[in-house]
This record gives C-alpha cells, structure tokens and sequence, in this order.
C-alpha cells in the first residue's frame, strides 16, 4: 500500500474532467472497483471525481489474491482480484460506469466480457501517481489520431518494423484484432484507460517472425528498467526462441520466461500478445527516471508518441493465456504498413 498523499483539488478537476469526457451525467450509478492493495488516493479522486458530477457512486472493494506464481505478476493488464465471483461481476454490469482502480486493471481481465456485455463503460485509471494522470490529461479530440491508426491497421495485411540496432520484424495482419485507446470512452460496453493515446493489433497465431533488438535505453515494463545494454530475440512462429545477450538485462528476461515456462508446463509466456505503436505527443519516454517504482505503472511509456510496442503473453485471438507479460516499448523503429511508413525511425509520420 502507497503512502496517502493530500488530494490537490487539481486532481479532483482532473478526474471529473475524465469522466465527463466518459459521458458520465448526473444521476448515473457508477462503481469504483479497487482491491487492498490499490492506491487510496486514486479510489478517492474517483469517487470525487464522480461526485463532482453529480453520479450516484458506490464502492467494490475487494480482498487482494494470494500470491500463486512463481516470479511477480506485473503489467499483465489482468486484474484477478474479481477472482470470479459472480454478484461482482453482475453488480459492475448494472452500472452507467465503472472507474476501474485496481492494480492491474480489467483490460484483459476474464471478468471483462460480462462486465461490458451489461452495457458498462469501463475505465482503468492506471496505478500510479496522480501527477502522471494530470500530465497526460485527455483532451476532447485525442480520438481523431487513434481513429485514424485503427482504420490504417485493420485495412493492412502486413507490417513491417525495422530499427537502426538490428530489428527485422514481419507480422502478419489477416485474422488480427485491432484496438486503440485514446484515454477515455463514452460508449456503453466499452472499456479505455488513462493515460491513453496508442493501437495495437493482437495477431492471429504463426503471423508474427524475425529479430527484435532492444536498445540501450529502450524500456522493460514488466521490470520497470531502462536496458543498459542491448538483448536481441529471436522470434519464430510467434515465439521468442533466443535472448541472445550476456548482461544482466538479457540474464533477467531469460530467467523470467523460463520461470514461466516451467510454472505453466507451456511456452505462452514467450509468444507474442500484442503489437502497435505510441501516438500520445504528451506522454513522455524519459518520466520513468522521475518516480519511485510504486508511483509508476508505465502506461505513459506504452503510449508516448512515436515508439513501437512490442508485447508477449496472453493473446485470445491466437488462443494463448498466460500470466507471463512483457511491455517492451522500442525508440527509434521505423514500422510500415503494406509499405506505408507510420513511424519513421521513431517519429510520427
């Protein structure tokens, strides 16, 4: 549990501000879903938040789940603290809105589909400091871009990235699911999360081959950590078959996916869950260095404008589950649709 911190009545507007752009109106009975481990000071501003529009708010909170596995479970985007229970799930389905504060959150949650077949909007206020939420406030029109990208991607039948340091990647895009956040929904039935502003494809099984070299700087979310040297994978038939590297960084990545493997009896940790790239120009690759460990859940790093996302784990569409995750956000990559450039070497085109 995080140290309170006093609520800035900045923040309060903040979160309003949010949830109004949710379509949140007065009289809506909304949830705020938390477990014993969130952040008290985000379940707070929700519920102010909520309050300063006039909602009818009540609180879900739940016990946080013993500790099963064999390595820490972080950015997995799946919350287990629903743990199944069925008059949860049904009470979150009933509501105008839910403002998910849980550790993890609901995105891949296996509760999420009956949660939002009730018509629930769902938002995942991502668990860190409130100062991060405020610097990467959504704005009216934050859509357009994420839109547009989602239109490009499921129109494509190929991408390509590839990268000054070595990555020759191919994916390929028939059968894949494709999805955006922008930082907000208003839709019944939908969920969004805050900080927003990125696509990602989640491709269908054996579309996705070829190198993957992470750079010095680039970002291990799962380890929260800037690499200090470069680990190149090699991937095959969707699956990273090699971290080839002597430092710690590829040491580390070695010993989780095989901690994983040997746990679940399966090689779903090593294959690929999701890939897309950053369009949020307000979230910032370099916050990391500014904030503990527990203030930083890293949503704004996935999302700053410009960097190639590349994710291993749990992929529905390839039927793959797995609570082994990697958010390993690349600079400096150039990807192209069917030969289009989106991301020249890192920038927005």
């Amino acid at each position: 549990m995080t140290a309170d911190l006093r609520l800035e009545p900045r923040w309060i507007d903040g979160f309003a501000h949010v949830f109004g752009l949710c379509a949140v109106q007065r009289g809506d009975v909304c949830a705020v879903l938390s477990e014993s481990a969130s952040r008290r000071d985000l379940v707070q501003l929700a519920e102010l938040g909520l309050a300063r529009l006039g909602a009818r708010v009540f609180h879900v909170v739940l016990p946080q789940q013993p500790v099963t596995t064999p390595v820490p479970v972080r950015s997995t985007g799946a919350s287990d603290a629903i743990g199944g229970l069925d008059a949860v799930v049904a009470a979150l389905a009933r509501c105008s809105f839910v403002a998910d504060c849980t550790v993890e959150g609901l995105m891949h949650a296996p509760e999420l589909p009956a949660i939002l077949a009730g018509g629930a909007r769902v938002l995942y206020v991502s668990h860190e400091h409130p100062e991060i939420l405020e610097r990467c406030l959504p704005q009216p029109g934050d859509d357009a871009p994420v839109r547009d990208a989602m239109r490009r991607l499921k129109s494509a039948r190929r991408m390509t990235v590839t990268s000054a340091a070595g990555t020759e990647l191919e994916i390929g895009l028939d059968g894949a699911r494709v999805g955006g956040v922008w930082g907000f929904t208003s839709k019944p039935g939908t969920l969004g999360h805050w900080p927003g502003g990125l696509v990602l494809a989640f491709p269908a099984a054996g579309r996705v081959r070829g190198t993957l070299v992470l750079d010095r700087g680039d970002v291990n979310l799962t380890f929260k950590r800037y690499l200090a040297d470069p680990v190149r994978l090699v991937i095959d038939d969707d699956h990273v078959v090699d971290v080839v590297g002597d430092s710690p960084d590829a040491q580390m990545m070695r010993g989780h996916y095989a901690a994983w493997a040997e746990h679940e009896g399966h090689r779903g940790a090593y294959a690929v869950s999701h890939v897309g790239w950053g369009l949020n120009r307000r979230a910032r690759w370099d916050a990391m260095l500014f904030y503990d460990k527990a203030d930083f859940n890293g949503t704004e790093l996935r999302a700053f404008g410009g960097n190639f996302l590349y994710s291993t784990g749990a992929n529905e569409v390839a039927g793959r589950h797995t609570l082994g995750h990697f958010d390993l956000p690349l600079r400096g990559c150039t990807v192209a649709l069917d030969g289009e450039v989106v991301v020249d070497a890192g920038r927005l085109v």
